[in-house]
C-alpha cells in the first residue's frame, strides 16, 4: 500500500531510531491478548530499527496475538455457568455470561498459544512515499497509528491518482494496450457494481479476447490485473490501488552478495532501487496524482 508523506514533516533516520526506542516491541504479558511494537529490520538482536541503504530507510513492526479459538472460550463458559447452576440452583442470565465470558478469556490468555506477524515498511525521504507491505487497510491504518504515536508531527495519506485504477485498467483491457513501460499478464478479475456483484475472474488466461471486452461493455469493472513492469517486476494491481503478488523476475537479483549482511543491504537496495521508479510509472500511467477532494471541487 502507497502512502505519500506529508510536506511538513521531516525527521533524520537518528531522531526516528531515538524516539522508536521508546515503542519496542514487547512480548504479551500473561494476560495480554495482543502486542505491537518495532524491531530490527536486519533481525539481528540489538541492531538498529531504522536501516539506511541508499538513502532508503527501512523499518519493521512486529505484532503478536494470542490464539483463543472460540470453541475452546465456549466450553470455558459453559463450565463457569454449569458450576454457577449448581451452587445457586440458577442460570446465569445474558449479563453474566458475558461476564463470565470475559473471565473465561482472561482464564485462559497465560496457556494460549502466540502468533507472530512482522510487517516491513519502507520511507523513500527524497520520493515523500511510504510503502507499508500489507493489502489489509485495518492492518495498515494500526502501522500508521503506531508511527504517528511514535513520531512527532508524522503524517501520510493514500496516494490518489486522477484515472480510478478501475477505470484505467477497463481502457488498458479493451484496447489491449498496456501503458507505456508496463505489459498486461495473464490475470484478472471482473465484477459488477450492481446486485450480488457477479464476478469473473481469469487466470492464467490469454487477456486479449473479446470476451473481456464485452464485460467491461456490459458494465463490469476489472478490480484486479496482473501487469509486468520494464520485464523486470510483476505485480497485480487492484481497484482500491493496492500492490499485490509482488515478485522480481530473473536476473533483478543476480551477482548479489551471499554474506547475511551484505545480502541483505543488497537485497534492500536492489529492491528499492526497482520499486521506487515503478510506483512512479505506475502513478503517472493513472493519470498522476490528486489532491483527494480535488475532483470533488471541480
Amino acid at each position: 500500500m502507497v502512502y505519500r508523506l506529508a510536506a511538513e514533516w521531516s525527521a533524520t533516520p537518528a531522531q526516528i531510531e531515538d524516539r522508536l526506542q521508546g515503542a519496542r516491541f514487547a512480548p504479551c504479558g500473561a494476560t495480554q491478548p495482543r502486542s505491537a511494537g518495532w524491531v530490527e529490520p536486519r533481525e539481528v538482536a540489538h541492531g538498529p530499527l531504522v536501516e539506511v541503504i541508499d538513502g532508503q530507510w527501512l523499518l519493521m513492526l512486529m505484532t503478536e496475538h494470542k490464539l483463543l479459538p472460540g470453541a475452546v472460550v465456549k466450553r470455558q463458559v459453559e463450565a463457569l455457568a454449569a458450576r454457577i447452576e449448581q451452587e445457586t440452583g440458577r442460570k446465569p442470565g445474558r449479563k453474566q455470561l458475558r461476564e463470565l465470558k470475559d473471565q473465561a478469556q482472561l482464564d485462559l490468555l497465560p496457556m494460549a498459544f502466540t502468533k507472530r506477524a512482522a510487517v516491513r515498511v519502507w520511507m523513500a525521504p527524497n520520493e515523500r512515499l511510504l510503502v507499508i507491505d500489507l493489502a489489509n487497510q485495518k492492518r495498515a491504518d494500526e502501522v500508521l497509528t503506531l508511527l504517528t504515536e511514535a513520531l512527532p508531527g508524522f503524517a501520510a495519506q493514500r496516494v490518489n491518482t486522477a484515472l480510478s485504477p478501475a477505470a484505467a485498467m477497463a481502457e488498458w483491457l479493451a484496447s489491449g494496450h498496456a501503458p507505456a513501460g508496463f505489459s498486461i499478464d495473464r490475470d484478472c478479475e471482473l465484477k459488477a457494481a450492481d446486485g450480488e456483484k457477479p464476478a469473473v475472474r481469469y487466470a492464467r488466461h490469454t487477456l486479449e479476447i473479446d470476451e473481456i471486452a464485452a464485460h467491461i461493455a456490459a458494465g463490469k469493472q476489472p478490480t484486479r490485473l496482473a501487469l509486468t513492469w520494464q520485464g523486470r517486476v510483476s505485480f497485480v494491481l487492484t481497484d482500491a490501488l493496492q500492490v499485490r503478488r509482488l515478485a522480481f523476475l530473473d536476473g533483478v537479483f543476480e551477482g548479489r552478495r551471499t554474506r547475511a549482511d551484505e545480502g541483505f543491504d543488497a537485497d534492500a537496495a536492489i529492491a528499492t532501487g526497482e520499486l521506487a521508479p515503478m510506483i512512479g510509472d505506475l502513478l503517472d500511467a493513472l493519470g498522476g496524482e490528486e489532491a483527494i477532494g480535488a475532483a470533488a471541487s471541480r
